[in-house]
């Protein structure tokens, strides 16, 4: 055995870089790692936060949505068997993914420019409209009166729920509301239970998911109808959804998105999404490329 001595005090060139070498922060994948991984497994790690009809879990434990059935009939046709769910806030999504937590965000995320600094999208794979547009959940009767953003910021009295990391923060700021009126929270049903508990007085979210929450409580919660858009929600261009992806993992956004763009509008995408409110009225009118630069 050959036994390297140094002098007291003194370290070898060679132990010097591999100690800075362990301090170092580890280095990103390179490219085709993820995809590499993926198609060698057959398993795909996915994120998700309860948003329903977009994402959520059954009782059985078992993960759907829009954005998870979706995803596993693209997978599939990639050869990829395996769907594995991590659940984490709303909020935490992009910095989840971009921890490598899992490989892709299957959350209904829509795609918006801060977002895009931040991550690739694929093609999205609907767009909000008409019934998917946004929402107001209240207590039923809905004893504040409210149908819209505008009712809220001209009552400062009234407490609004939004949960962390959705658009909904951003569009109510814009109407006028006051951060003194919102209450942050991790998820949709926390928003939920805290209109019906009397923590605040409205939830914001998108209308699946203001559908979603008050047909498991319709005793206590309605939808507030009409919801009445302010003048910049009604002039602006319908907001998209999609898949979300590190940016380094380029060829697994392309050959995820060239099965995603030949699945997209088929008679079985129709049938799968129509469970969640989605129908051939709300196919994607943009491209990522255009809605990233907005």
């Amino acid at each position: 055995m050959i036994v390297t001595r140094c002098r007291p005090g003194g370290l070898t060139a060679a132990f010097l870089l591999i100690l800075l070498g362990a301090m170092l922060p580890m280095a990103s994948s390179r490219a085709g790692e993820t995809l590499d991984r993926i198609l060698e497994t057959r398993a795909v790690r996915i994120g998700y936060a309860p948003m329903p009809p977009f994402s959520y879990r059954l009782p059985d434990g078992r993960v759907t949505g829009e954005a998870p059935e979706v995803a596993r009939r693209v997978f599939a046709r990639m050869g990829v068997r395996e769907i594995r769910a991590v659940e984490v806030e709303f909020g935490a999504l992009i910095r989840g993914l971009k921890a490598g937590r899992f490989d892709v965000i299957a959350s209904g995320m829509y795609i918006v420019p801060e977002r895009c600094r931040q991550i690739a999208f694929s093609s999205p794979t609907y767009r909000a409209v008409n019934d998917l547009g946004r929402g107001l959940a209240v207590r039923a009767g809905n004893p504040r009166d409210i149908h819209g953003y505008d009712d809220i910021a001209r009552d400062p009295s009234v407490r609004l729920g939004v949960v962390a990391g959705t658009v909904e923060r951003t569009l109510v700021r814009a109407a006028g509301i006051r951060d003194s009126q919102l209450v942050i929270f991790p998820d949709v049903a926390a928003a939920a239970r805290g209109v019906v508990t009397g923590r605040v007085d409205a939830l914001a979210a998108a209308a699946p998911a203001v559908r979603a929450v008050v047909e498991r409580d319709p005793k206590i919660l309605e939808v507030a109808q009409p919801f009445r858009p302010t003048a910049r929600q009604a002039a602006g261009p319908a907001e998209h959804g999609a898949f979300g992806f590190r940016r380094e993992d380029a060829d697994l956004v392309e050959a995820f998105d060239r099965e995603l763009r030949s699945f997209l509008g088929t008679p079985e995408h129709l049938d799968v999404v129509a469970r969640f409110g989605i129908s051939a009225a709300e196919l994607p009118t943009a491209t990522t490329a255009e809605l990233c630069a907005r």
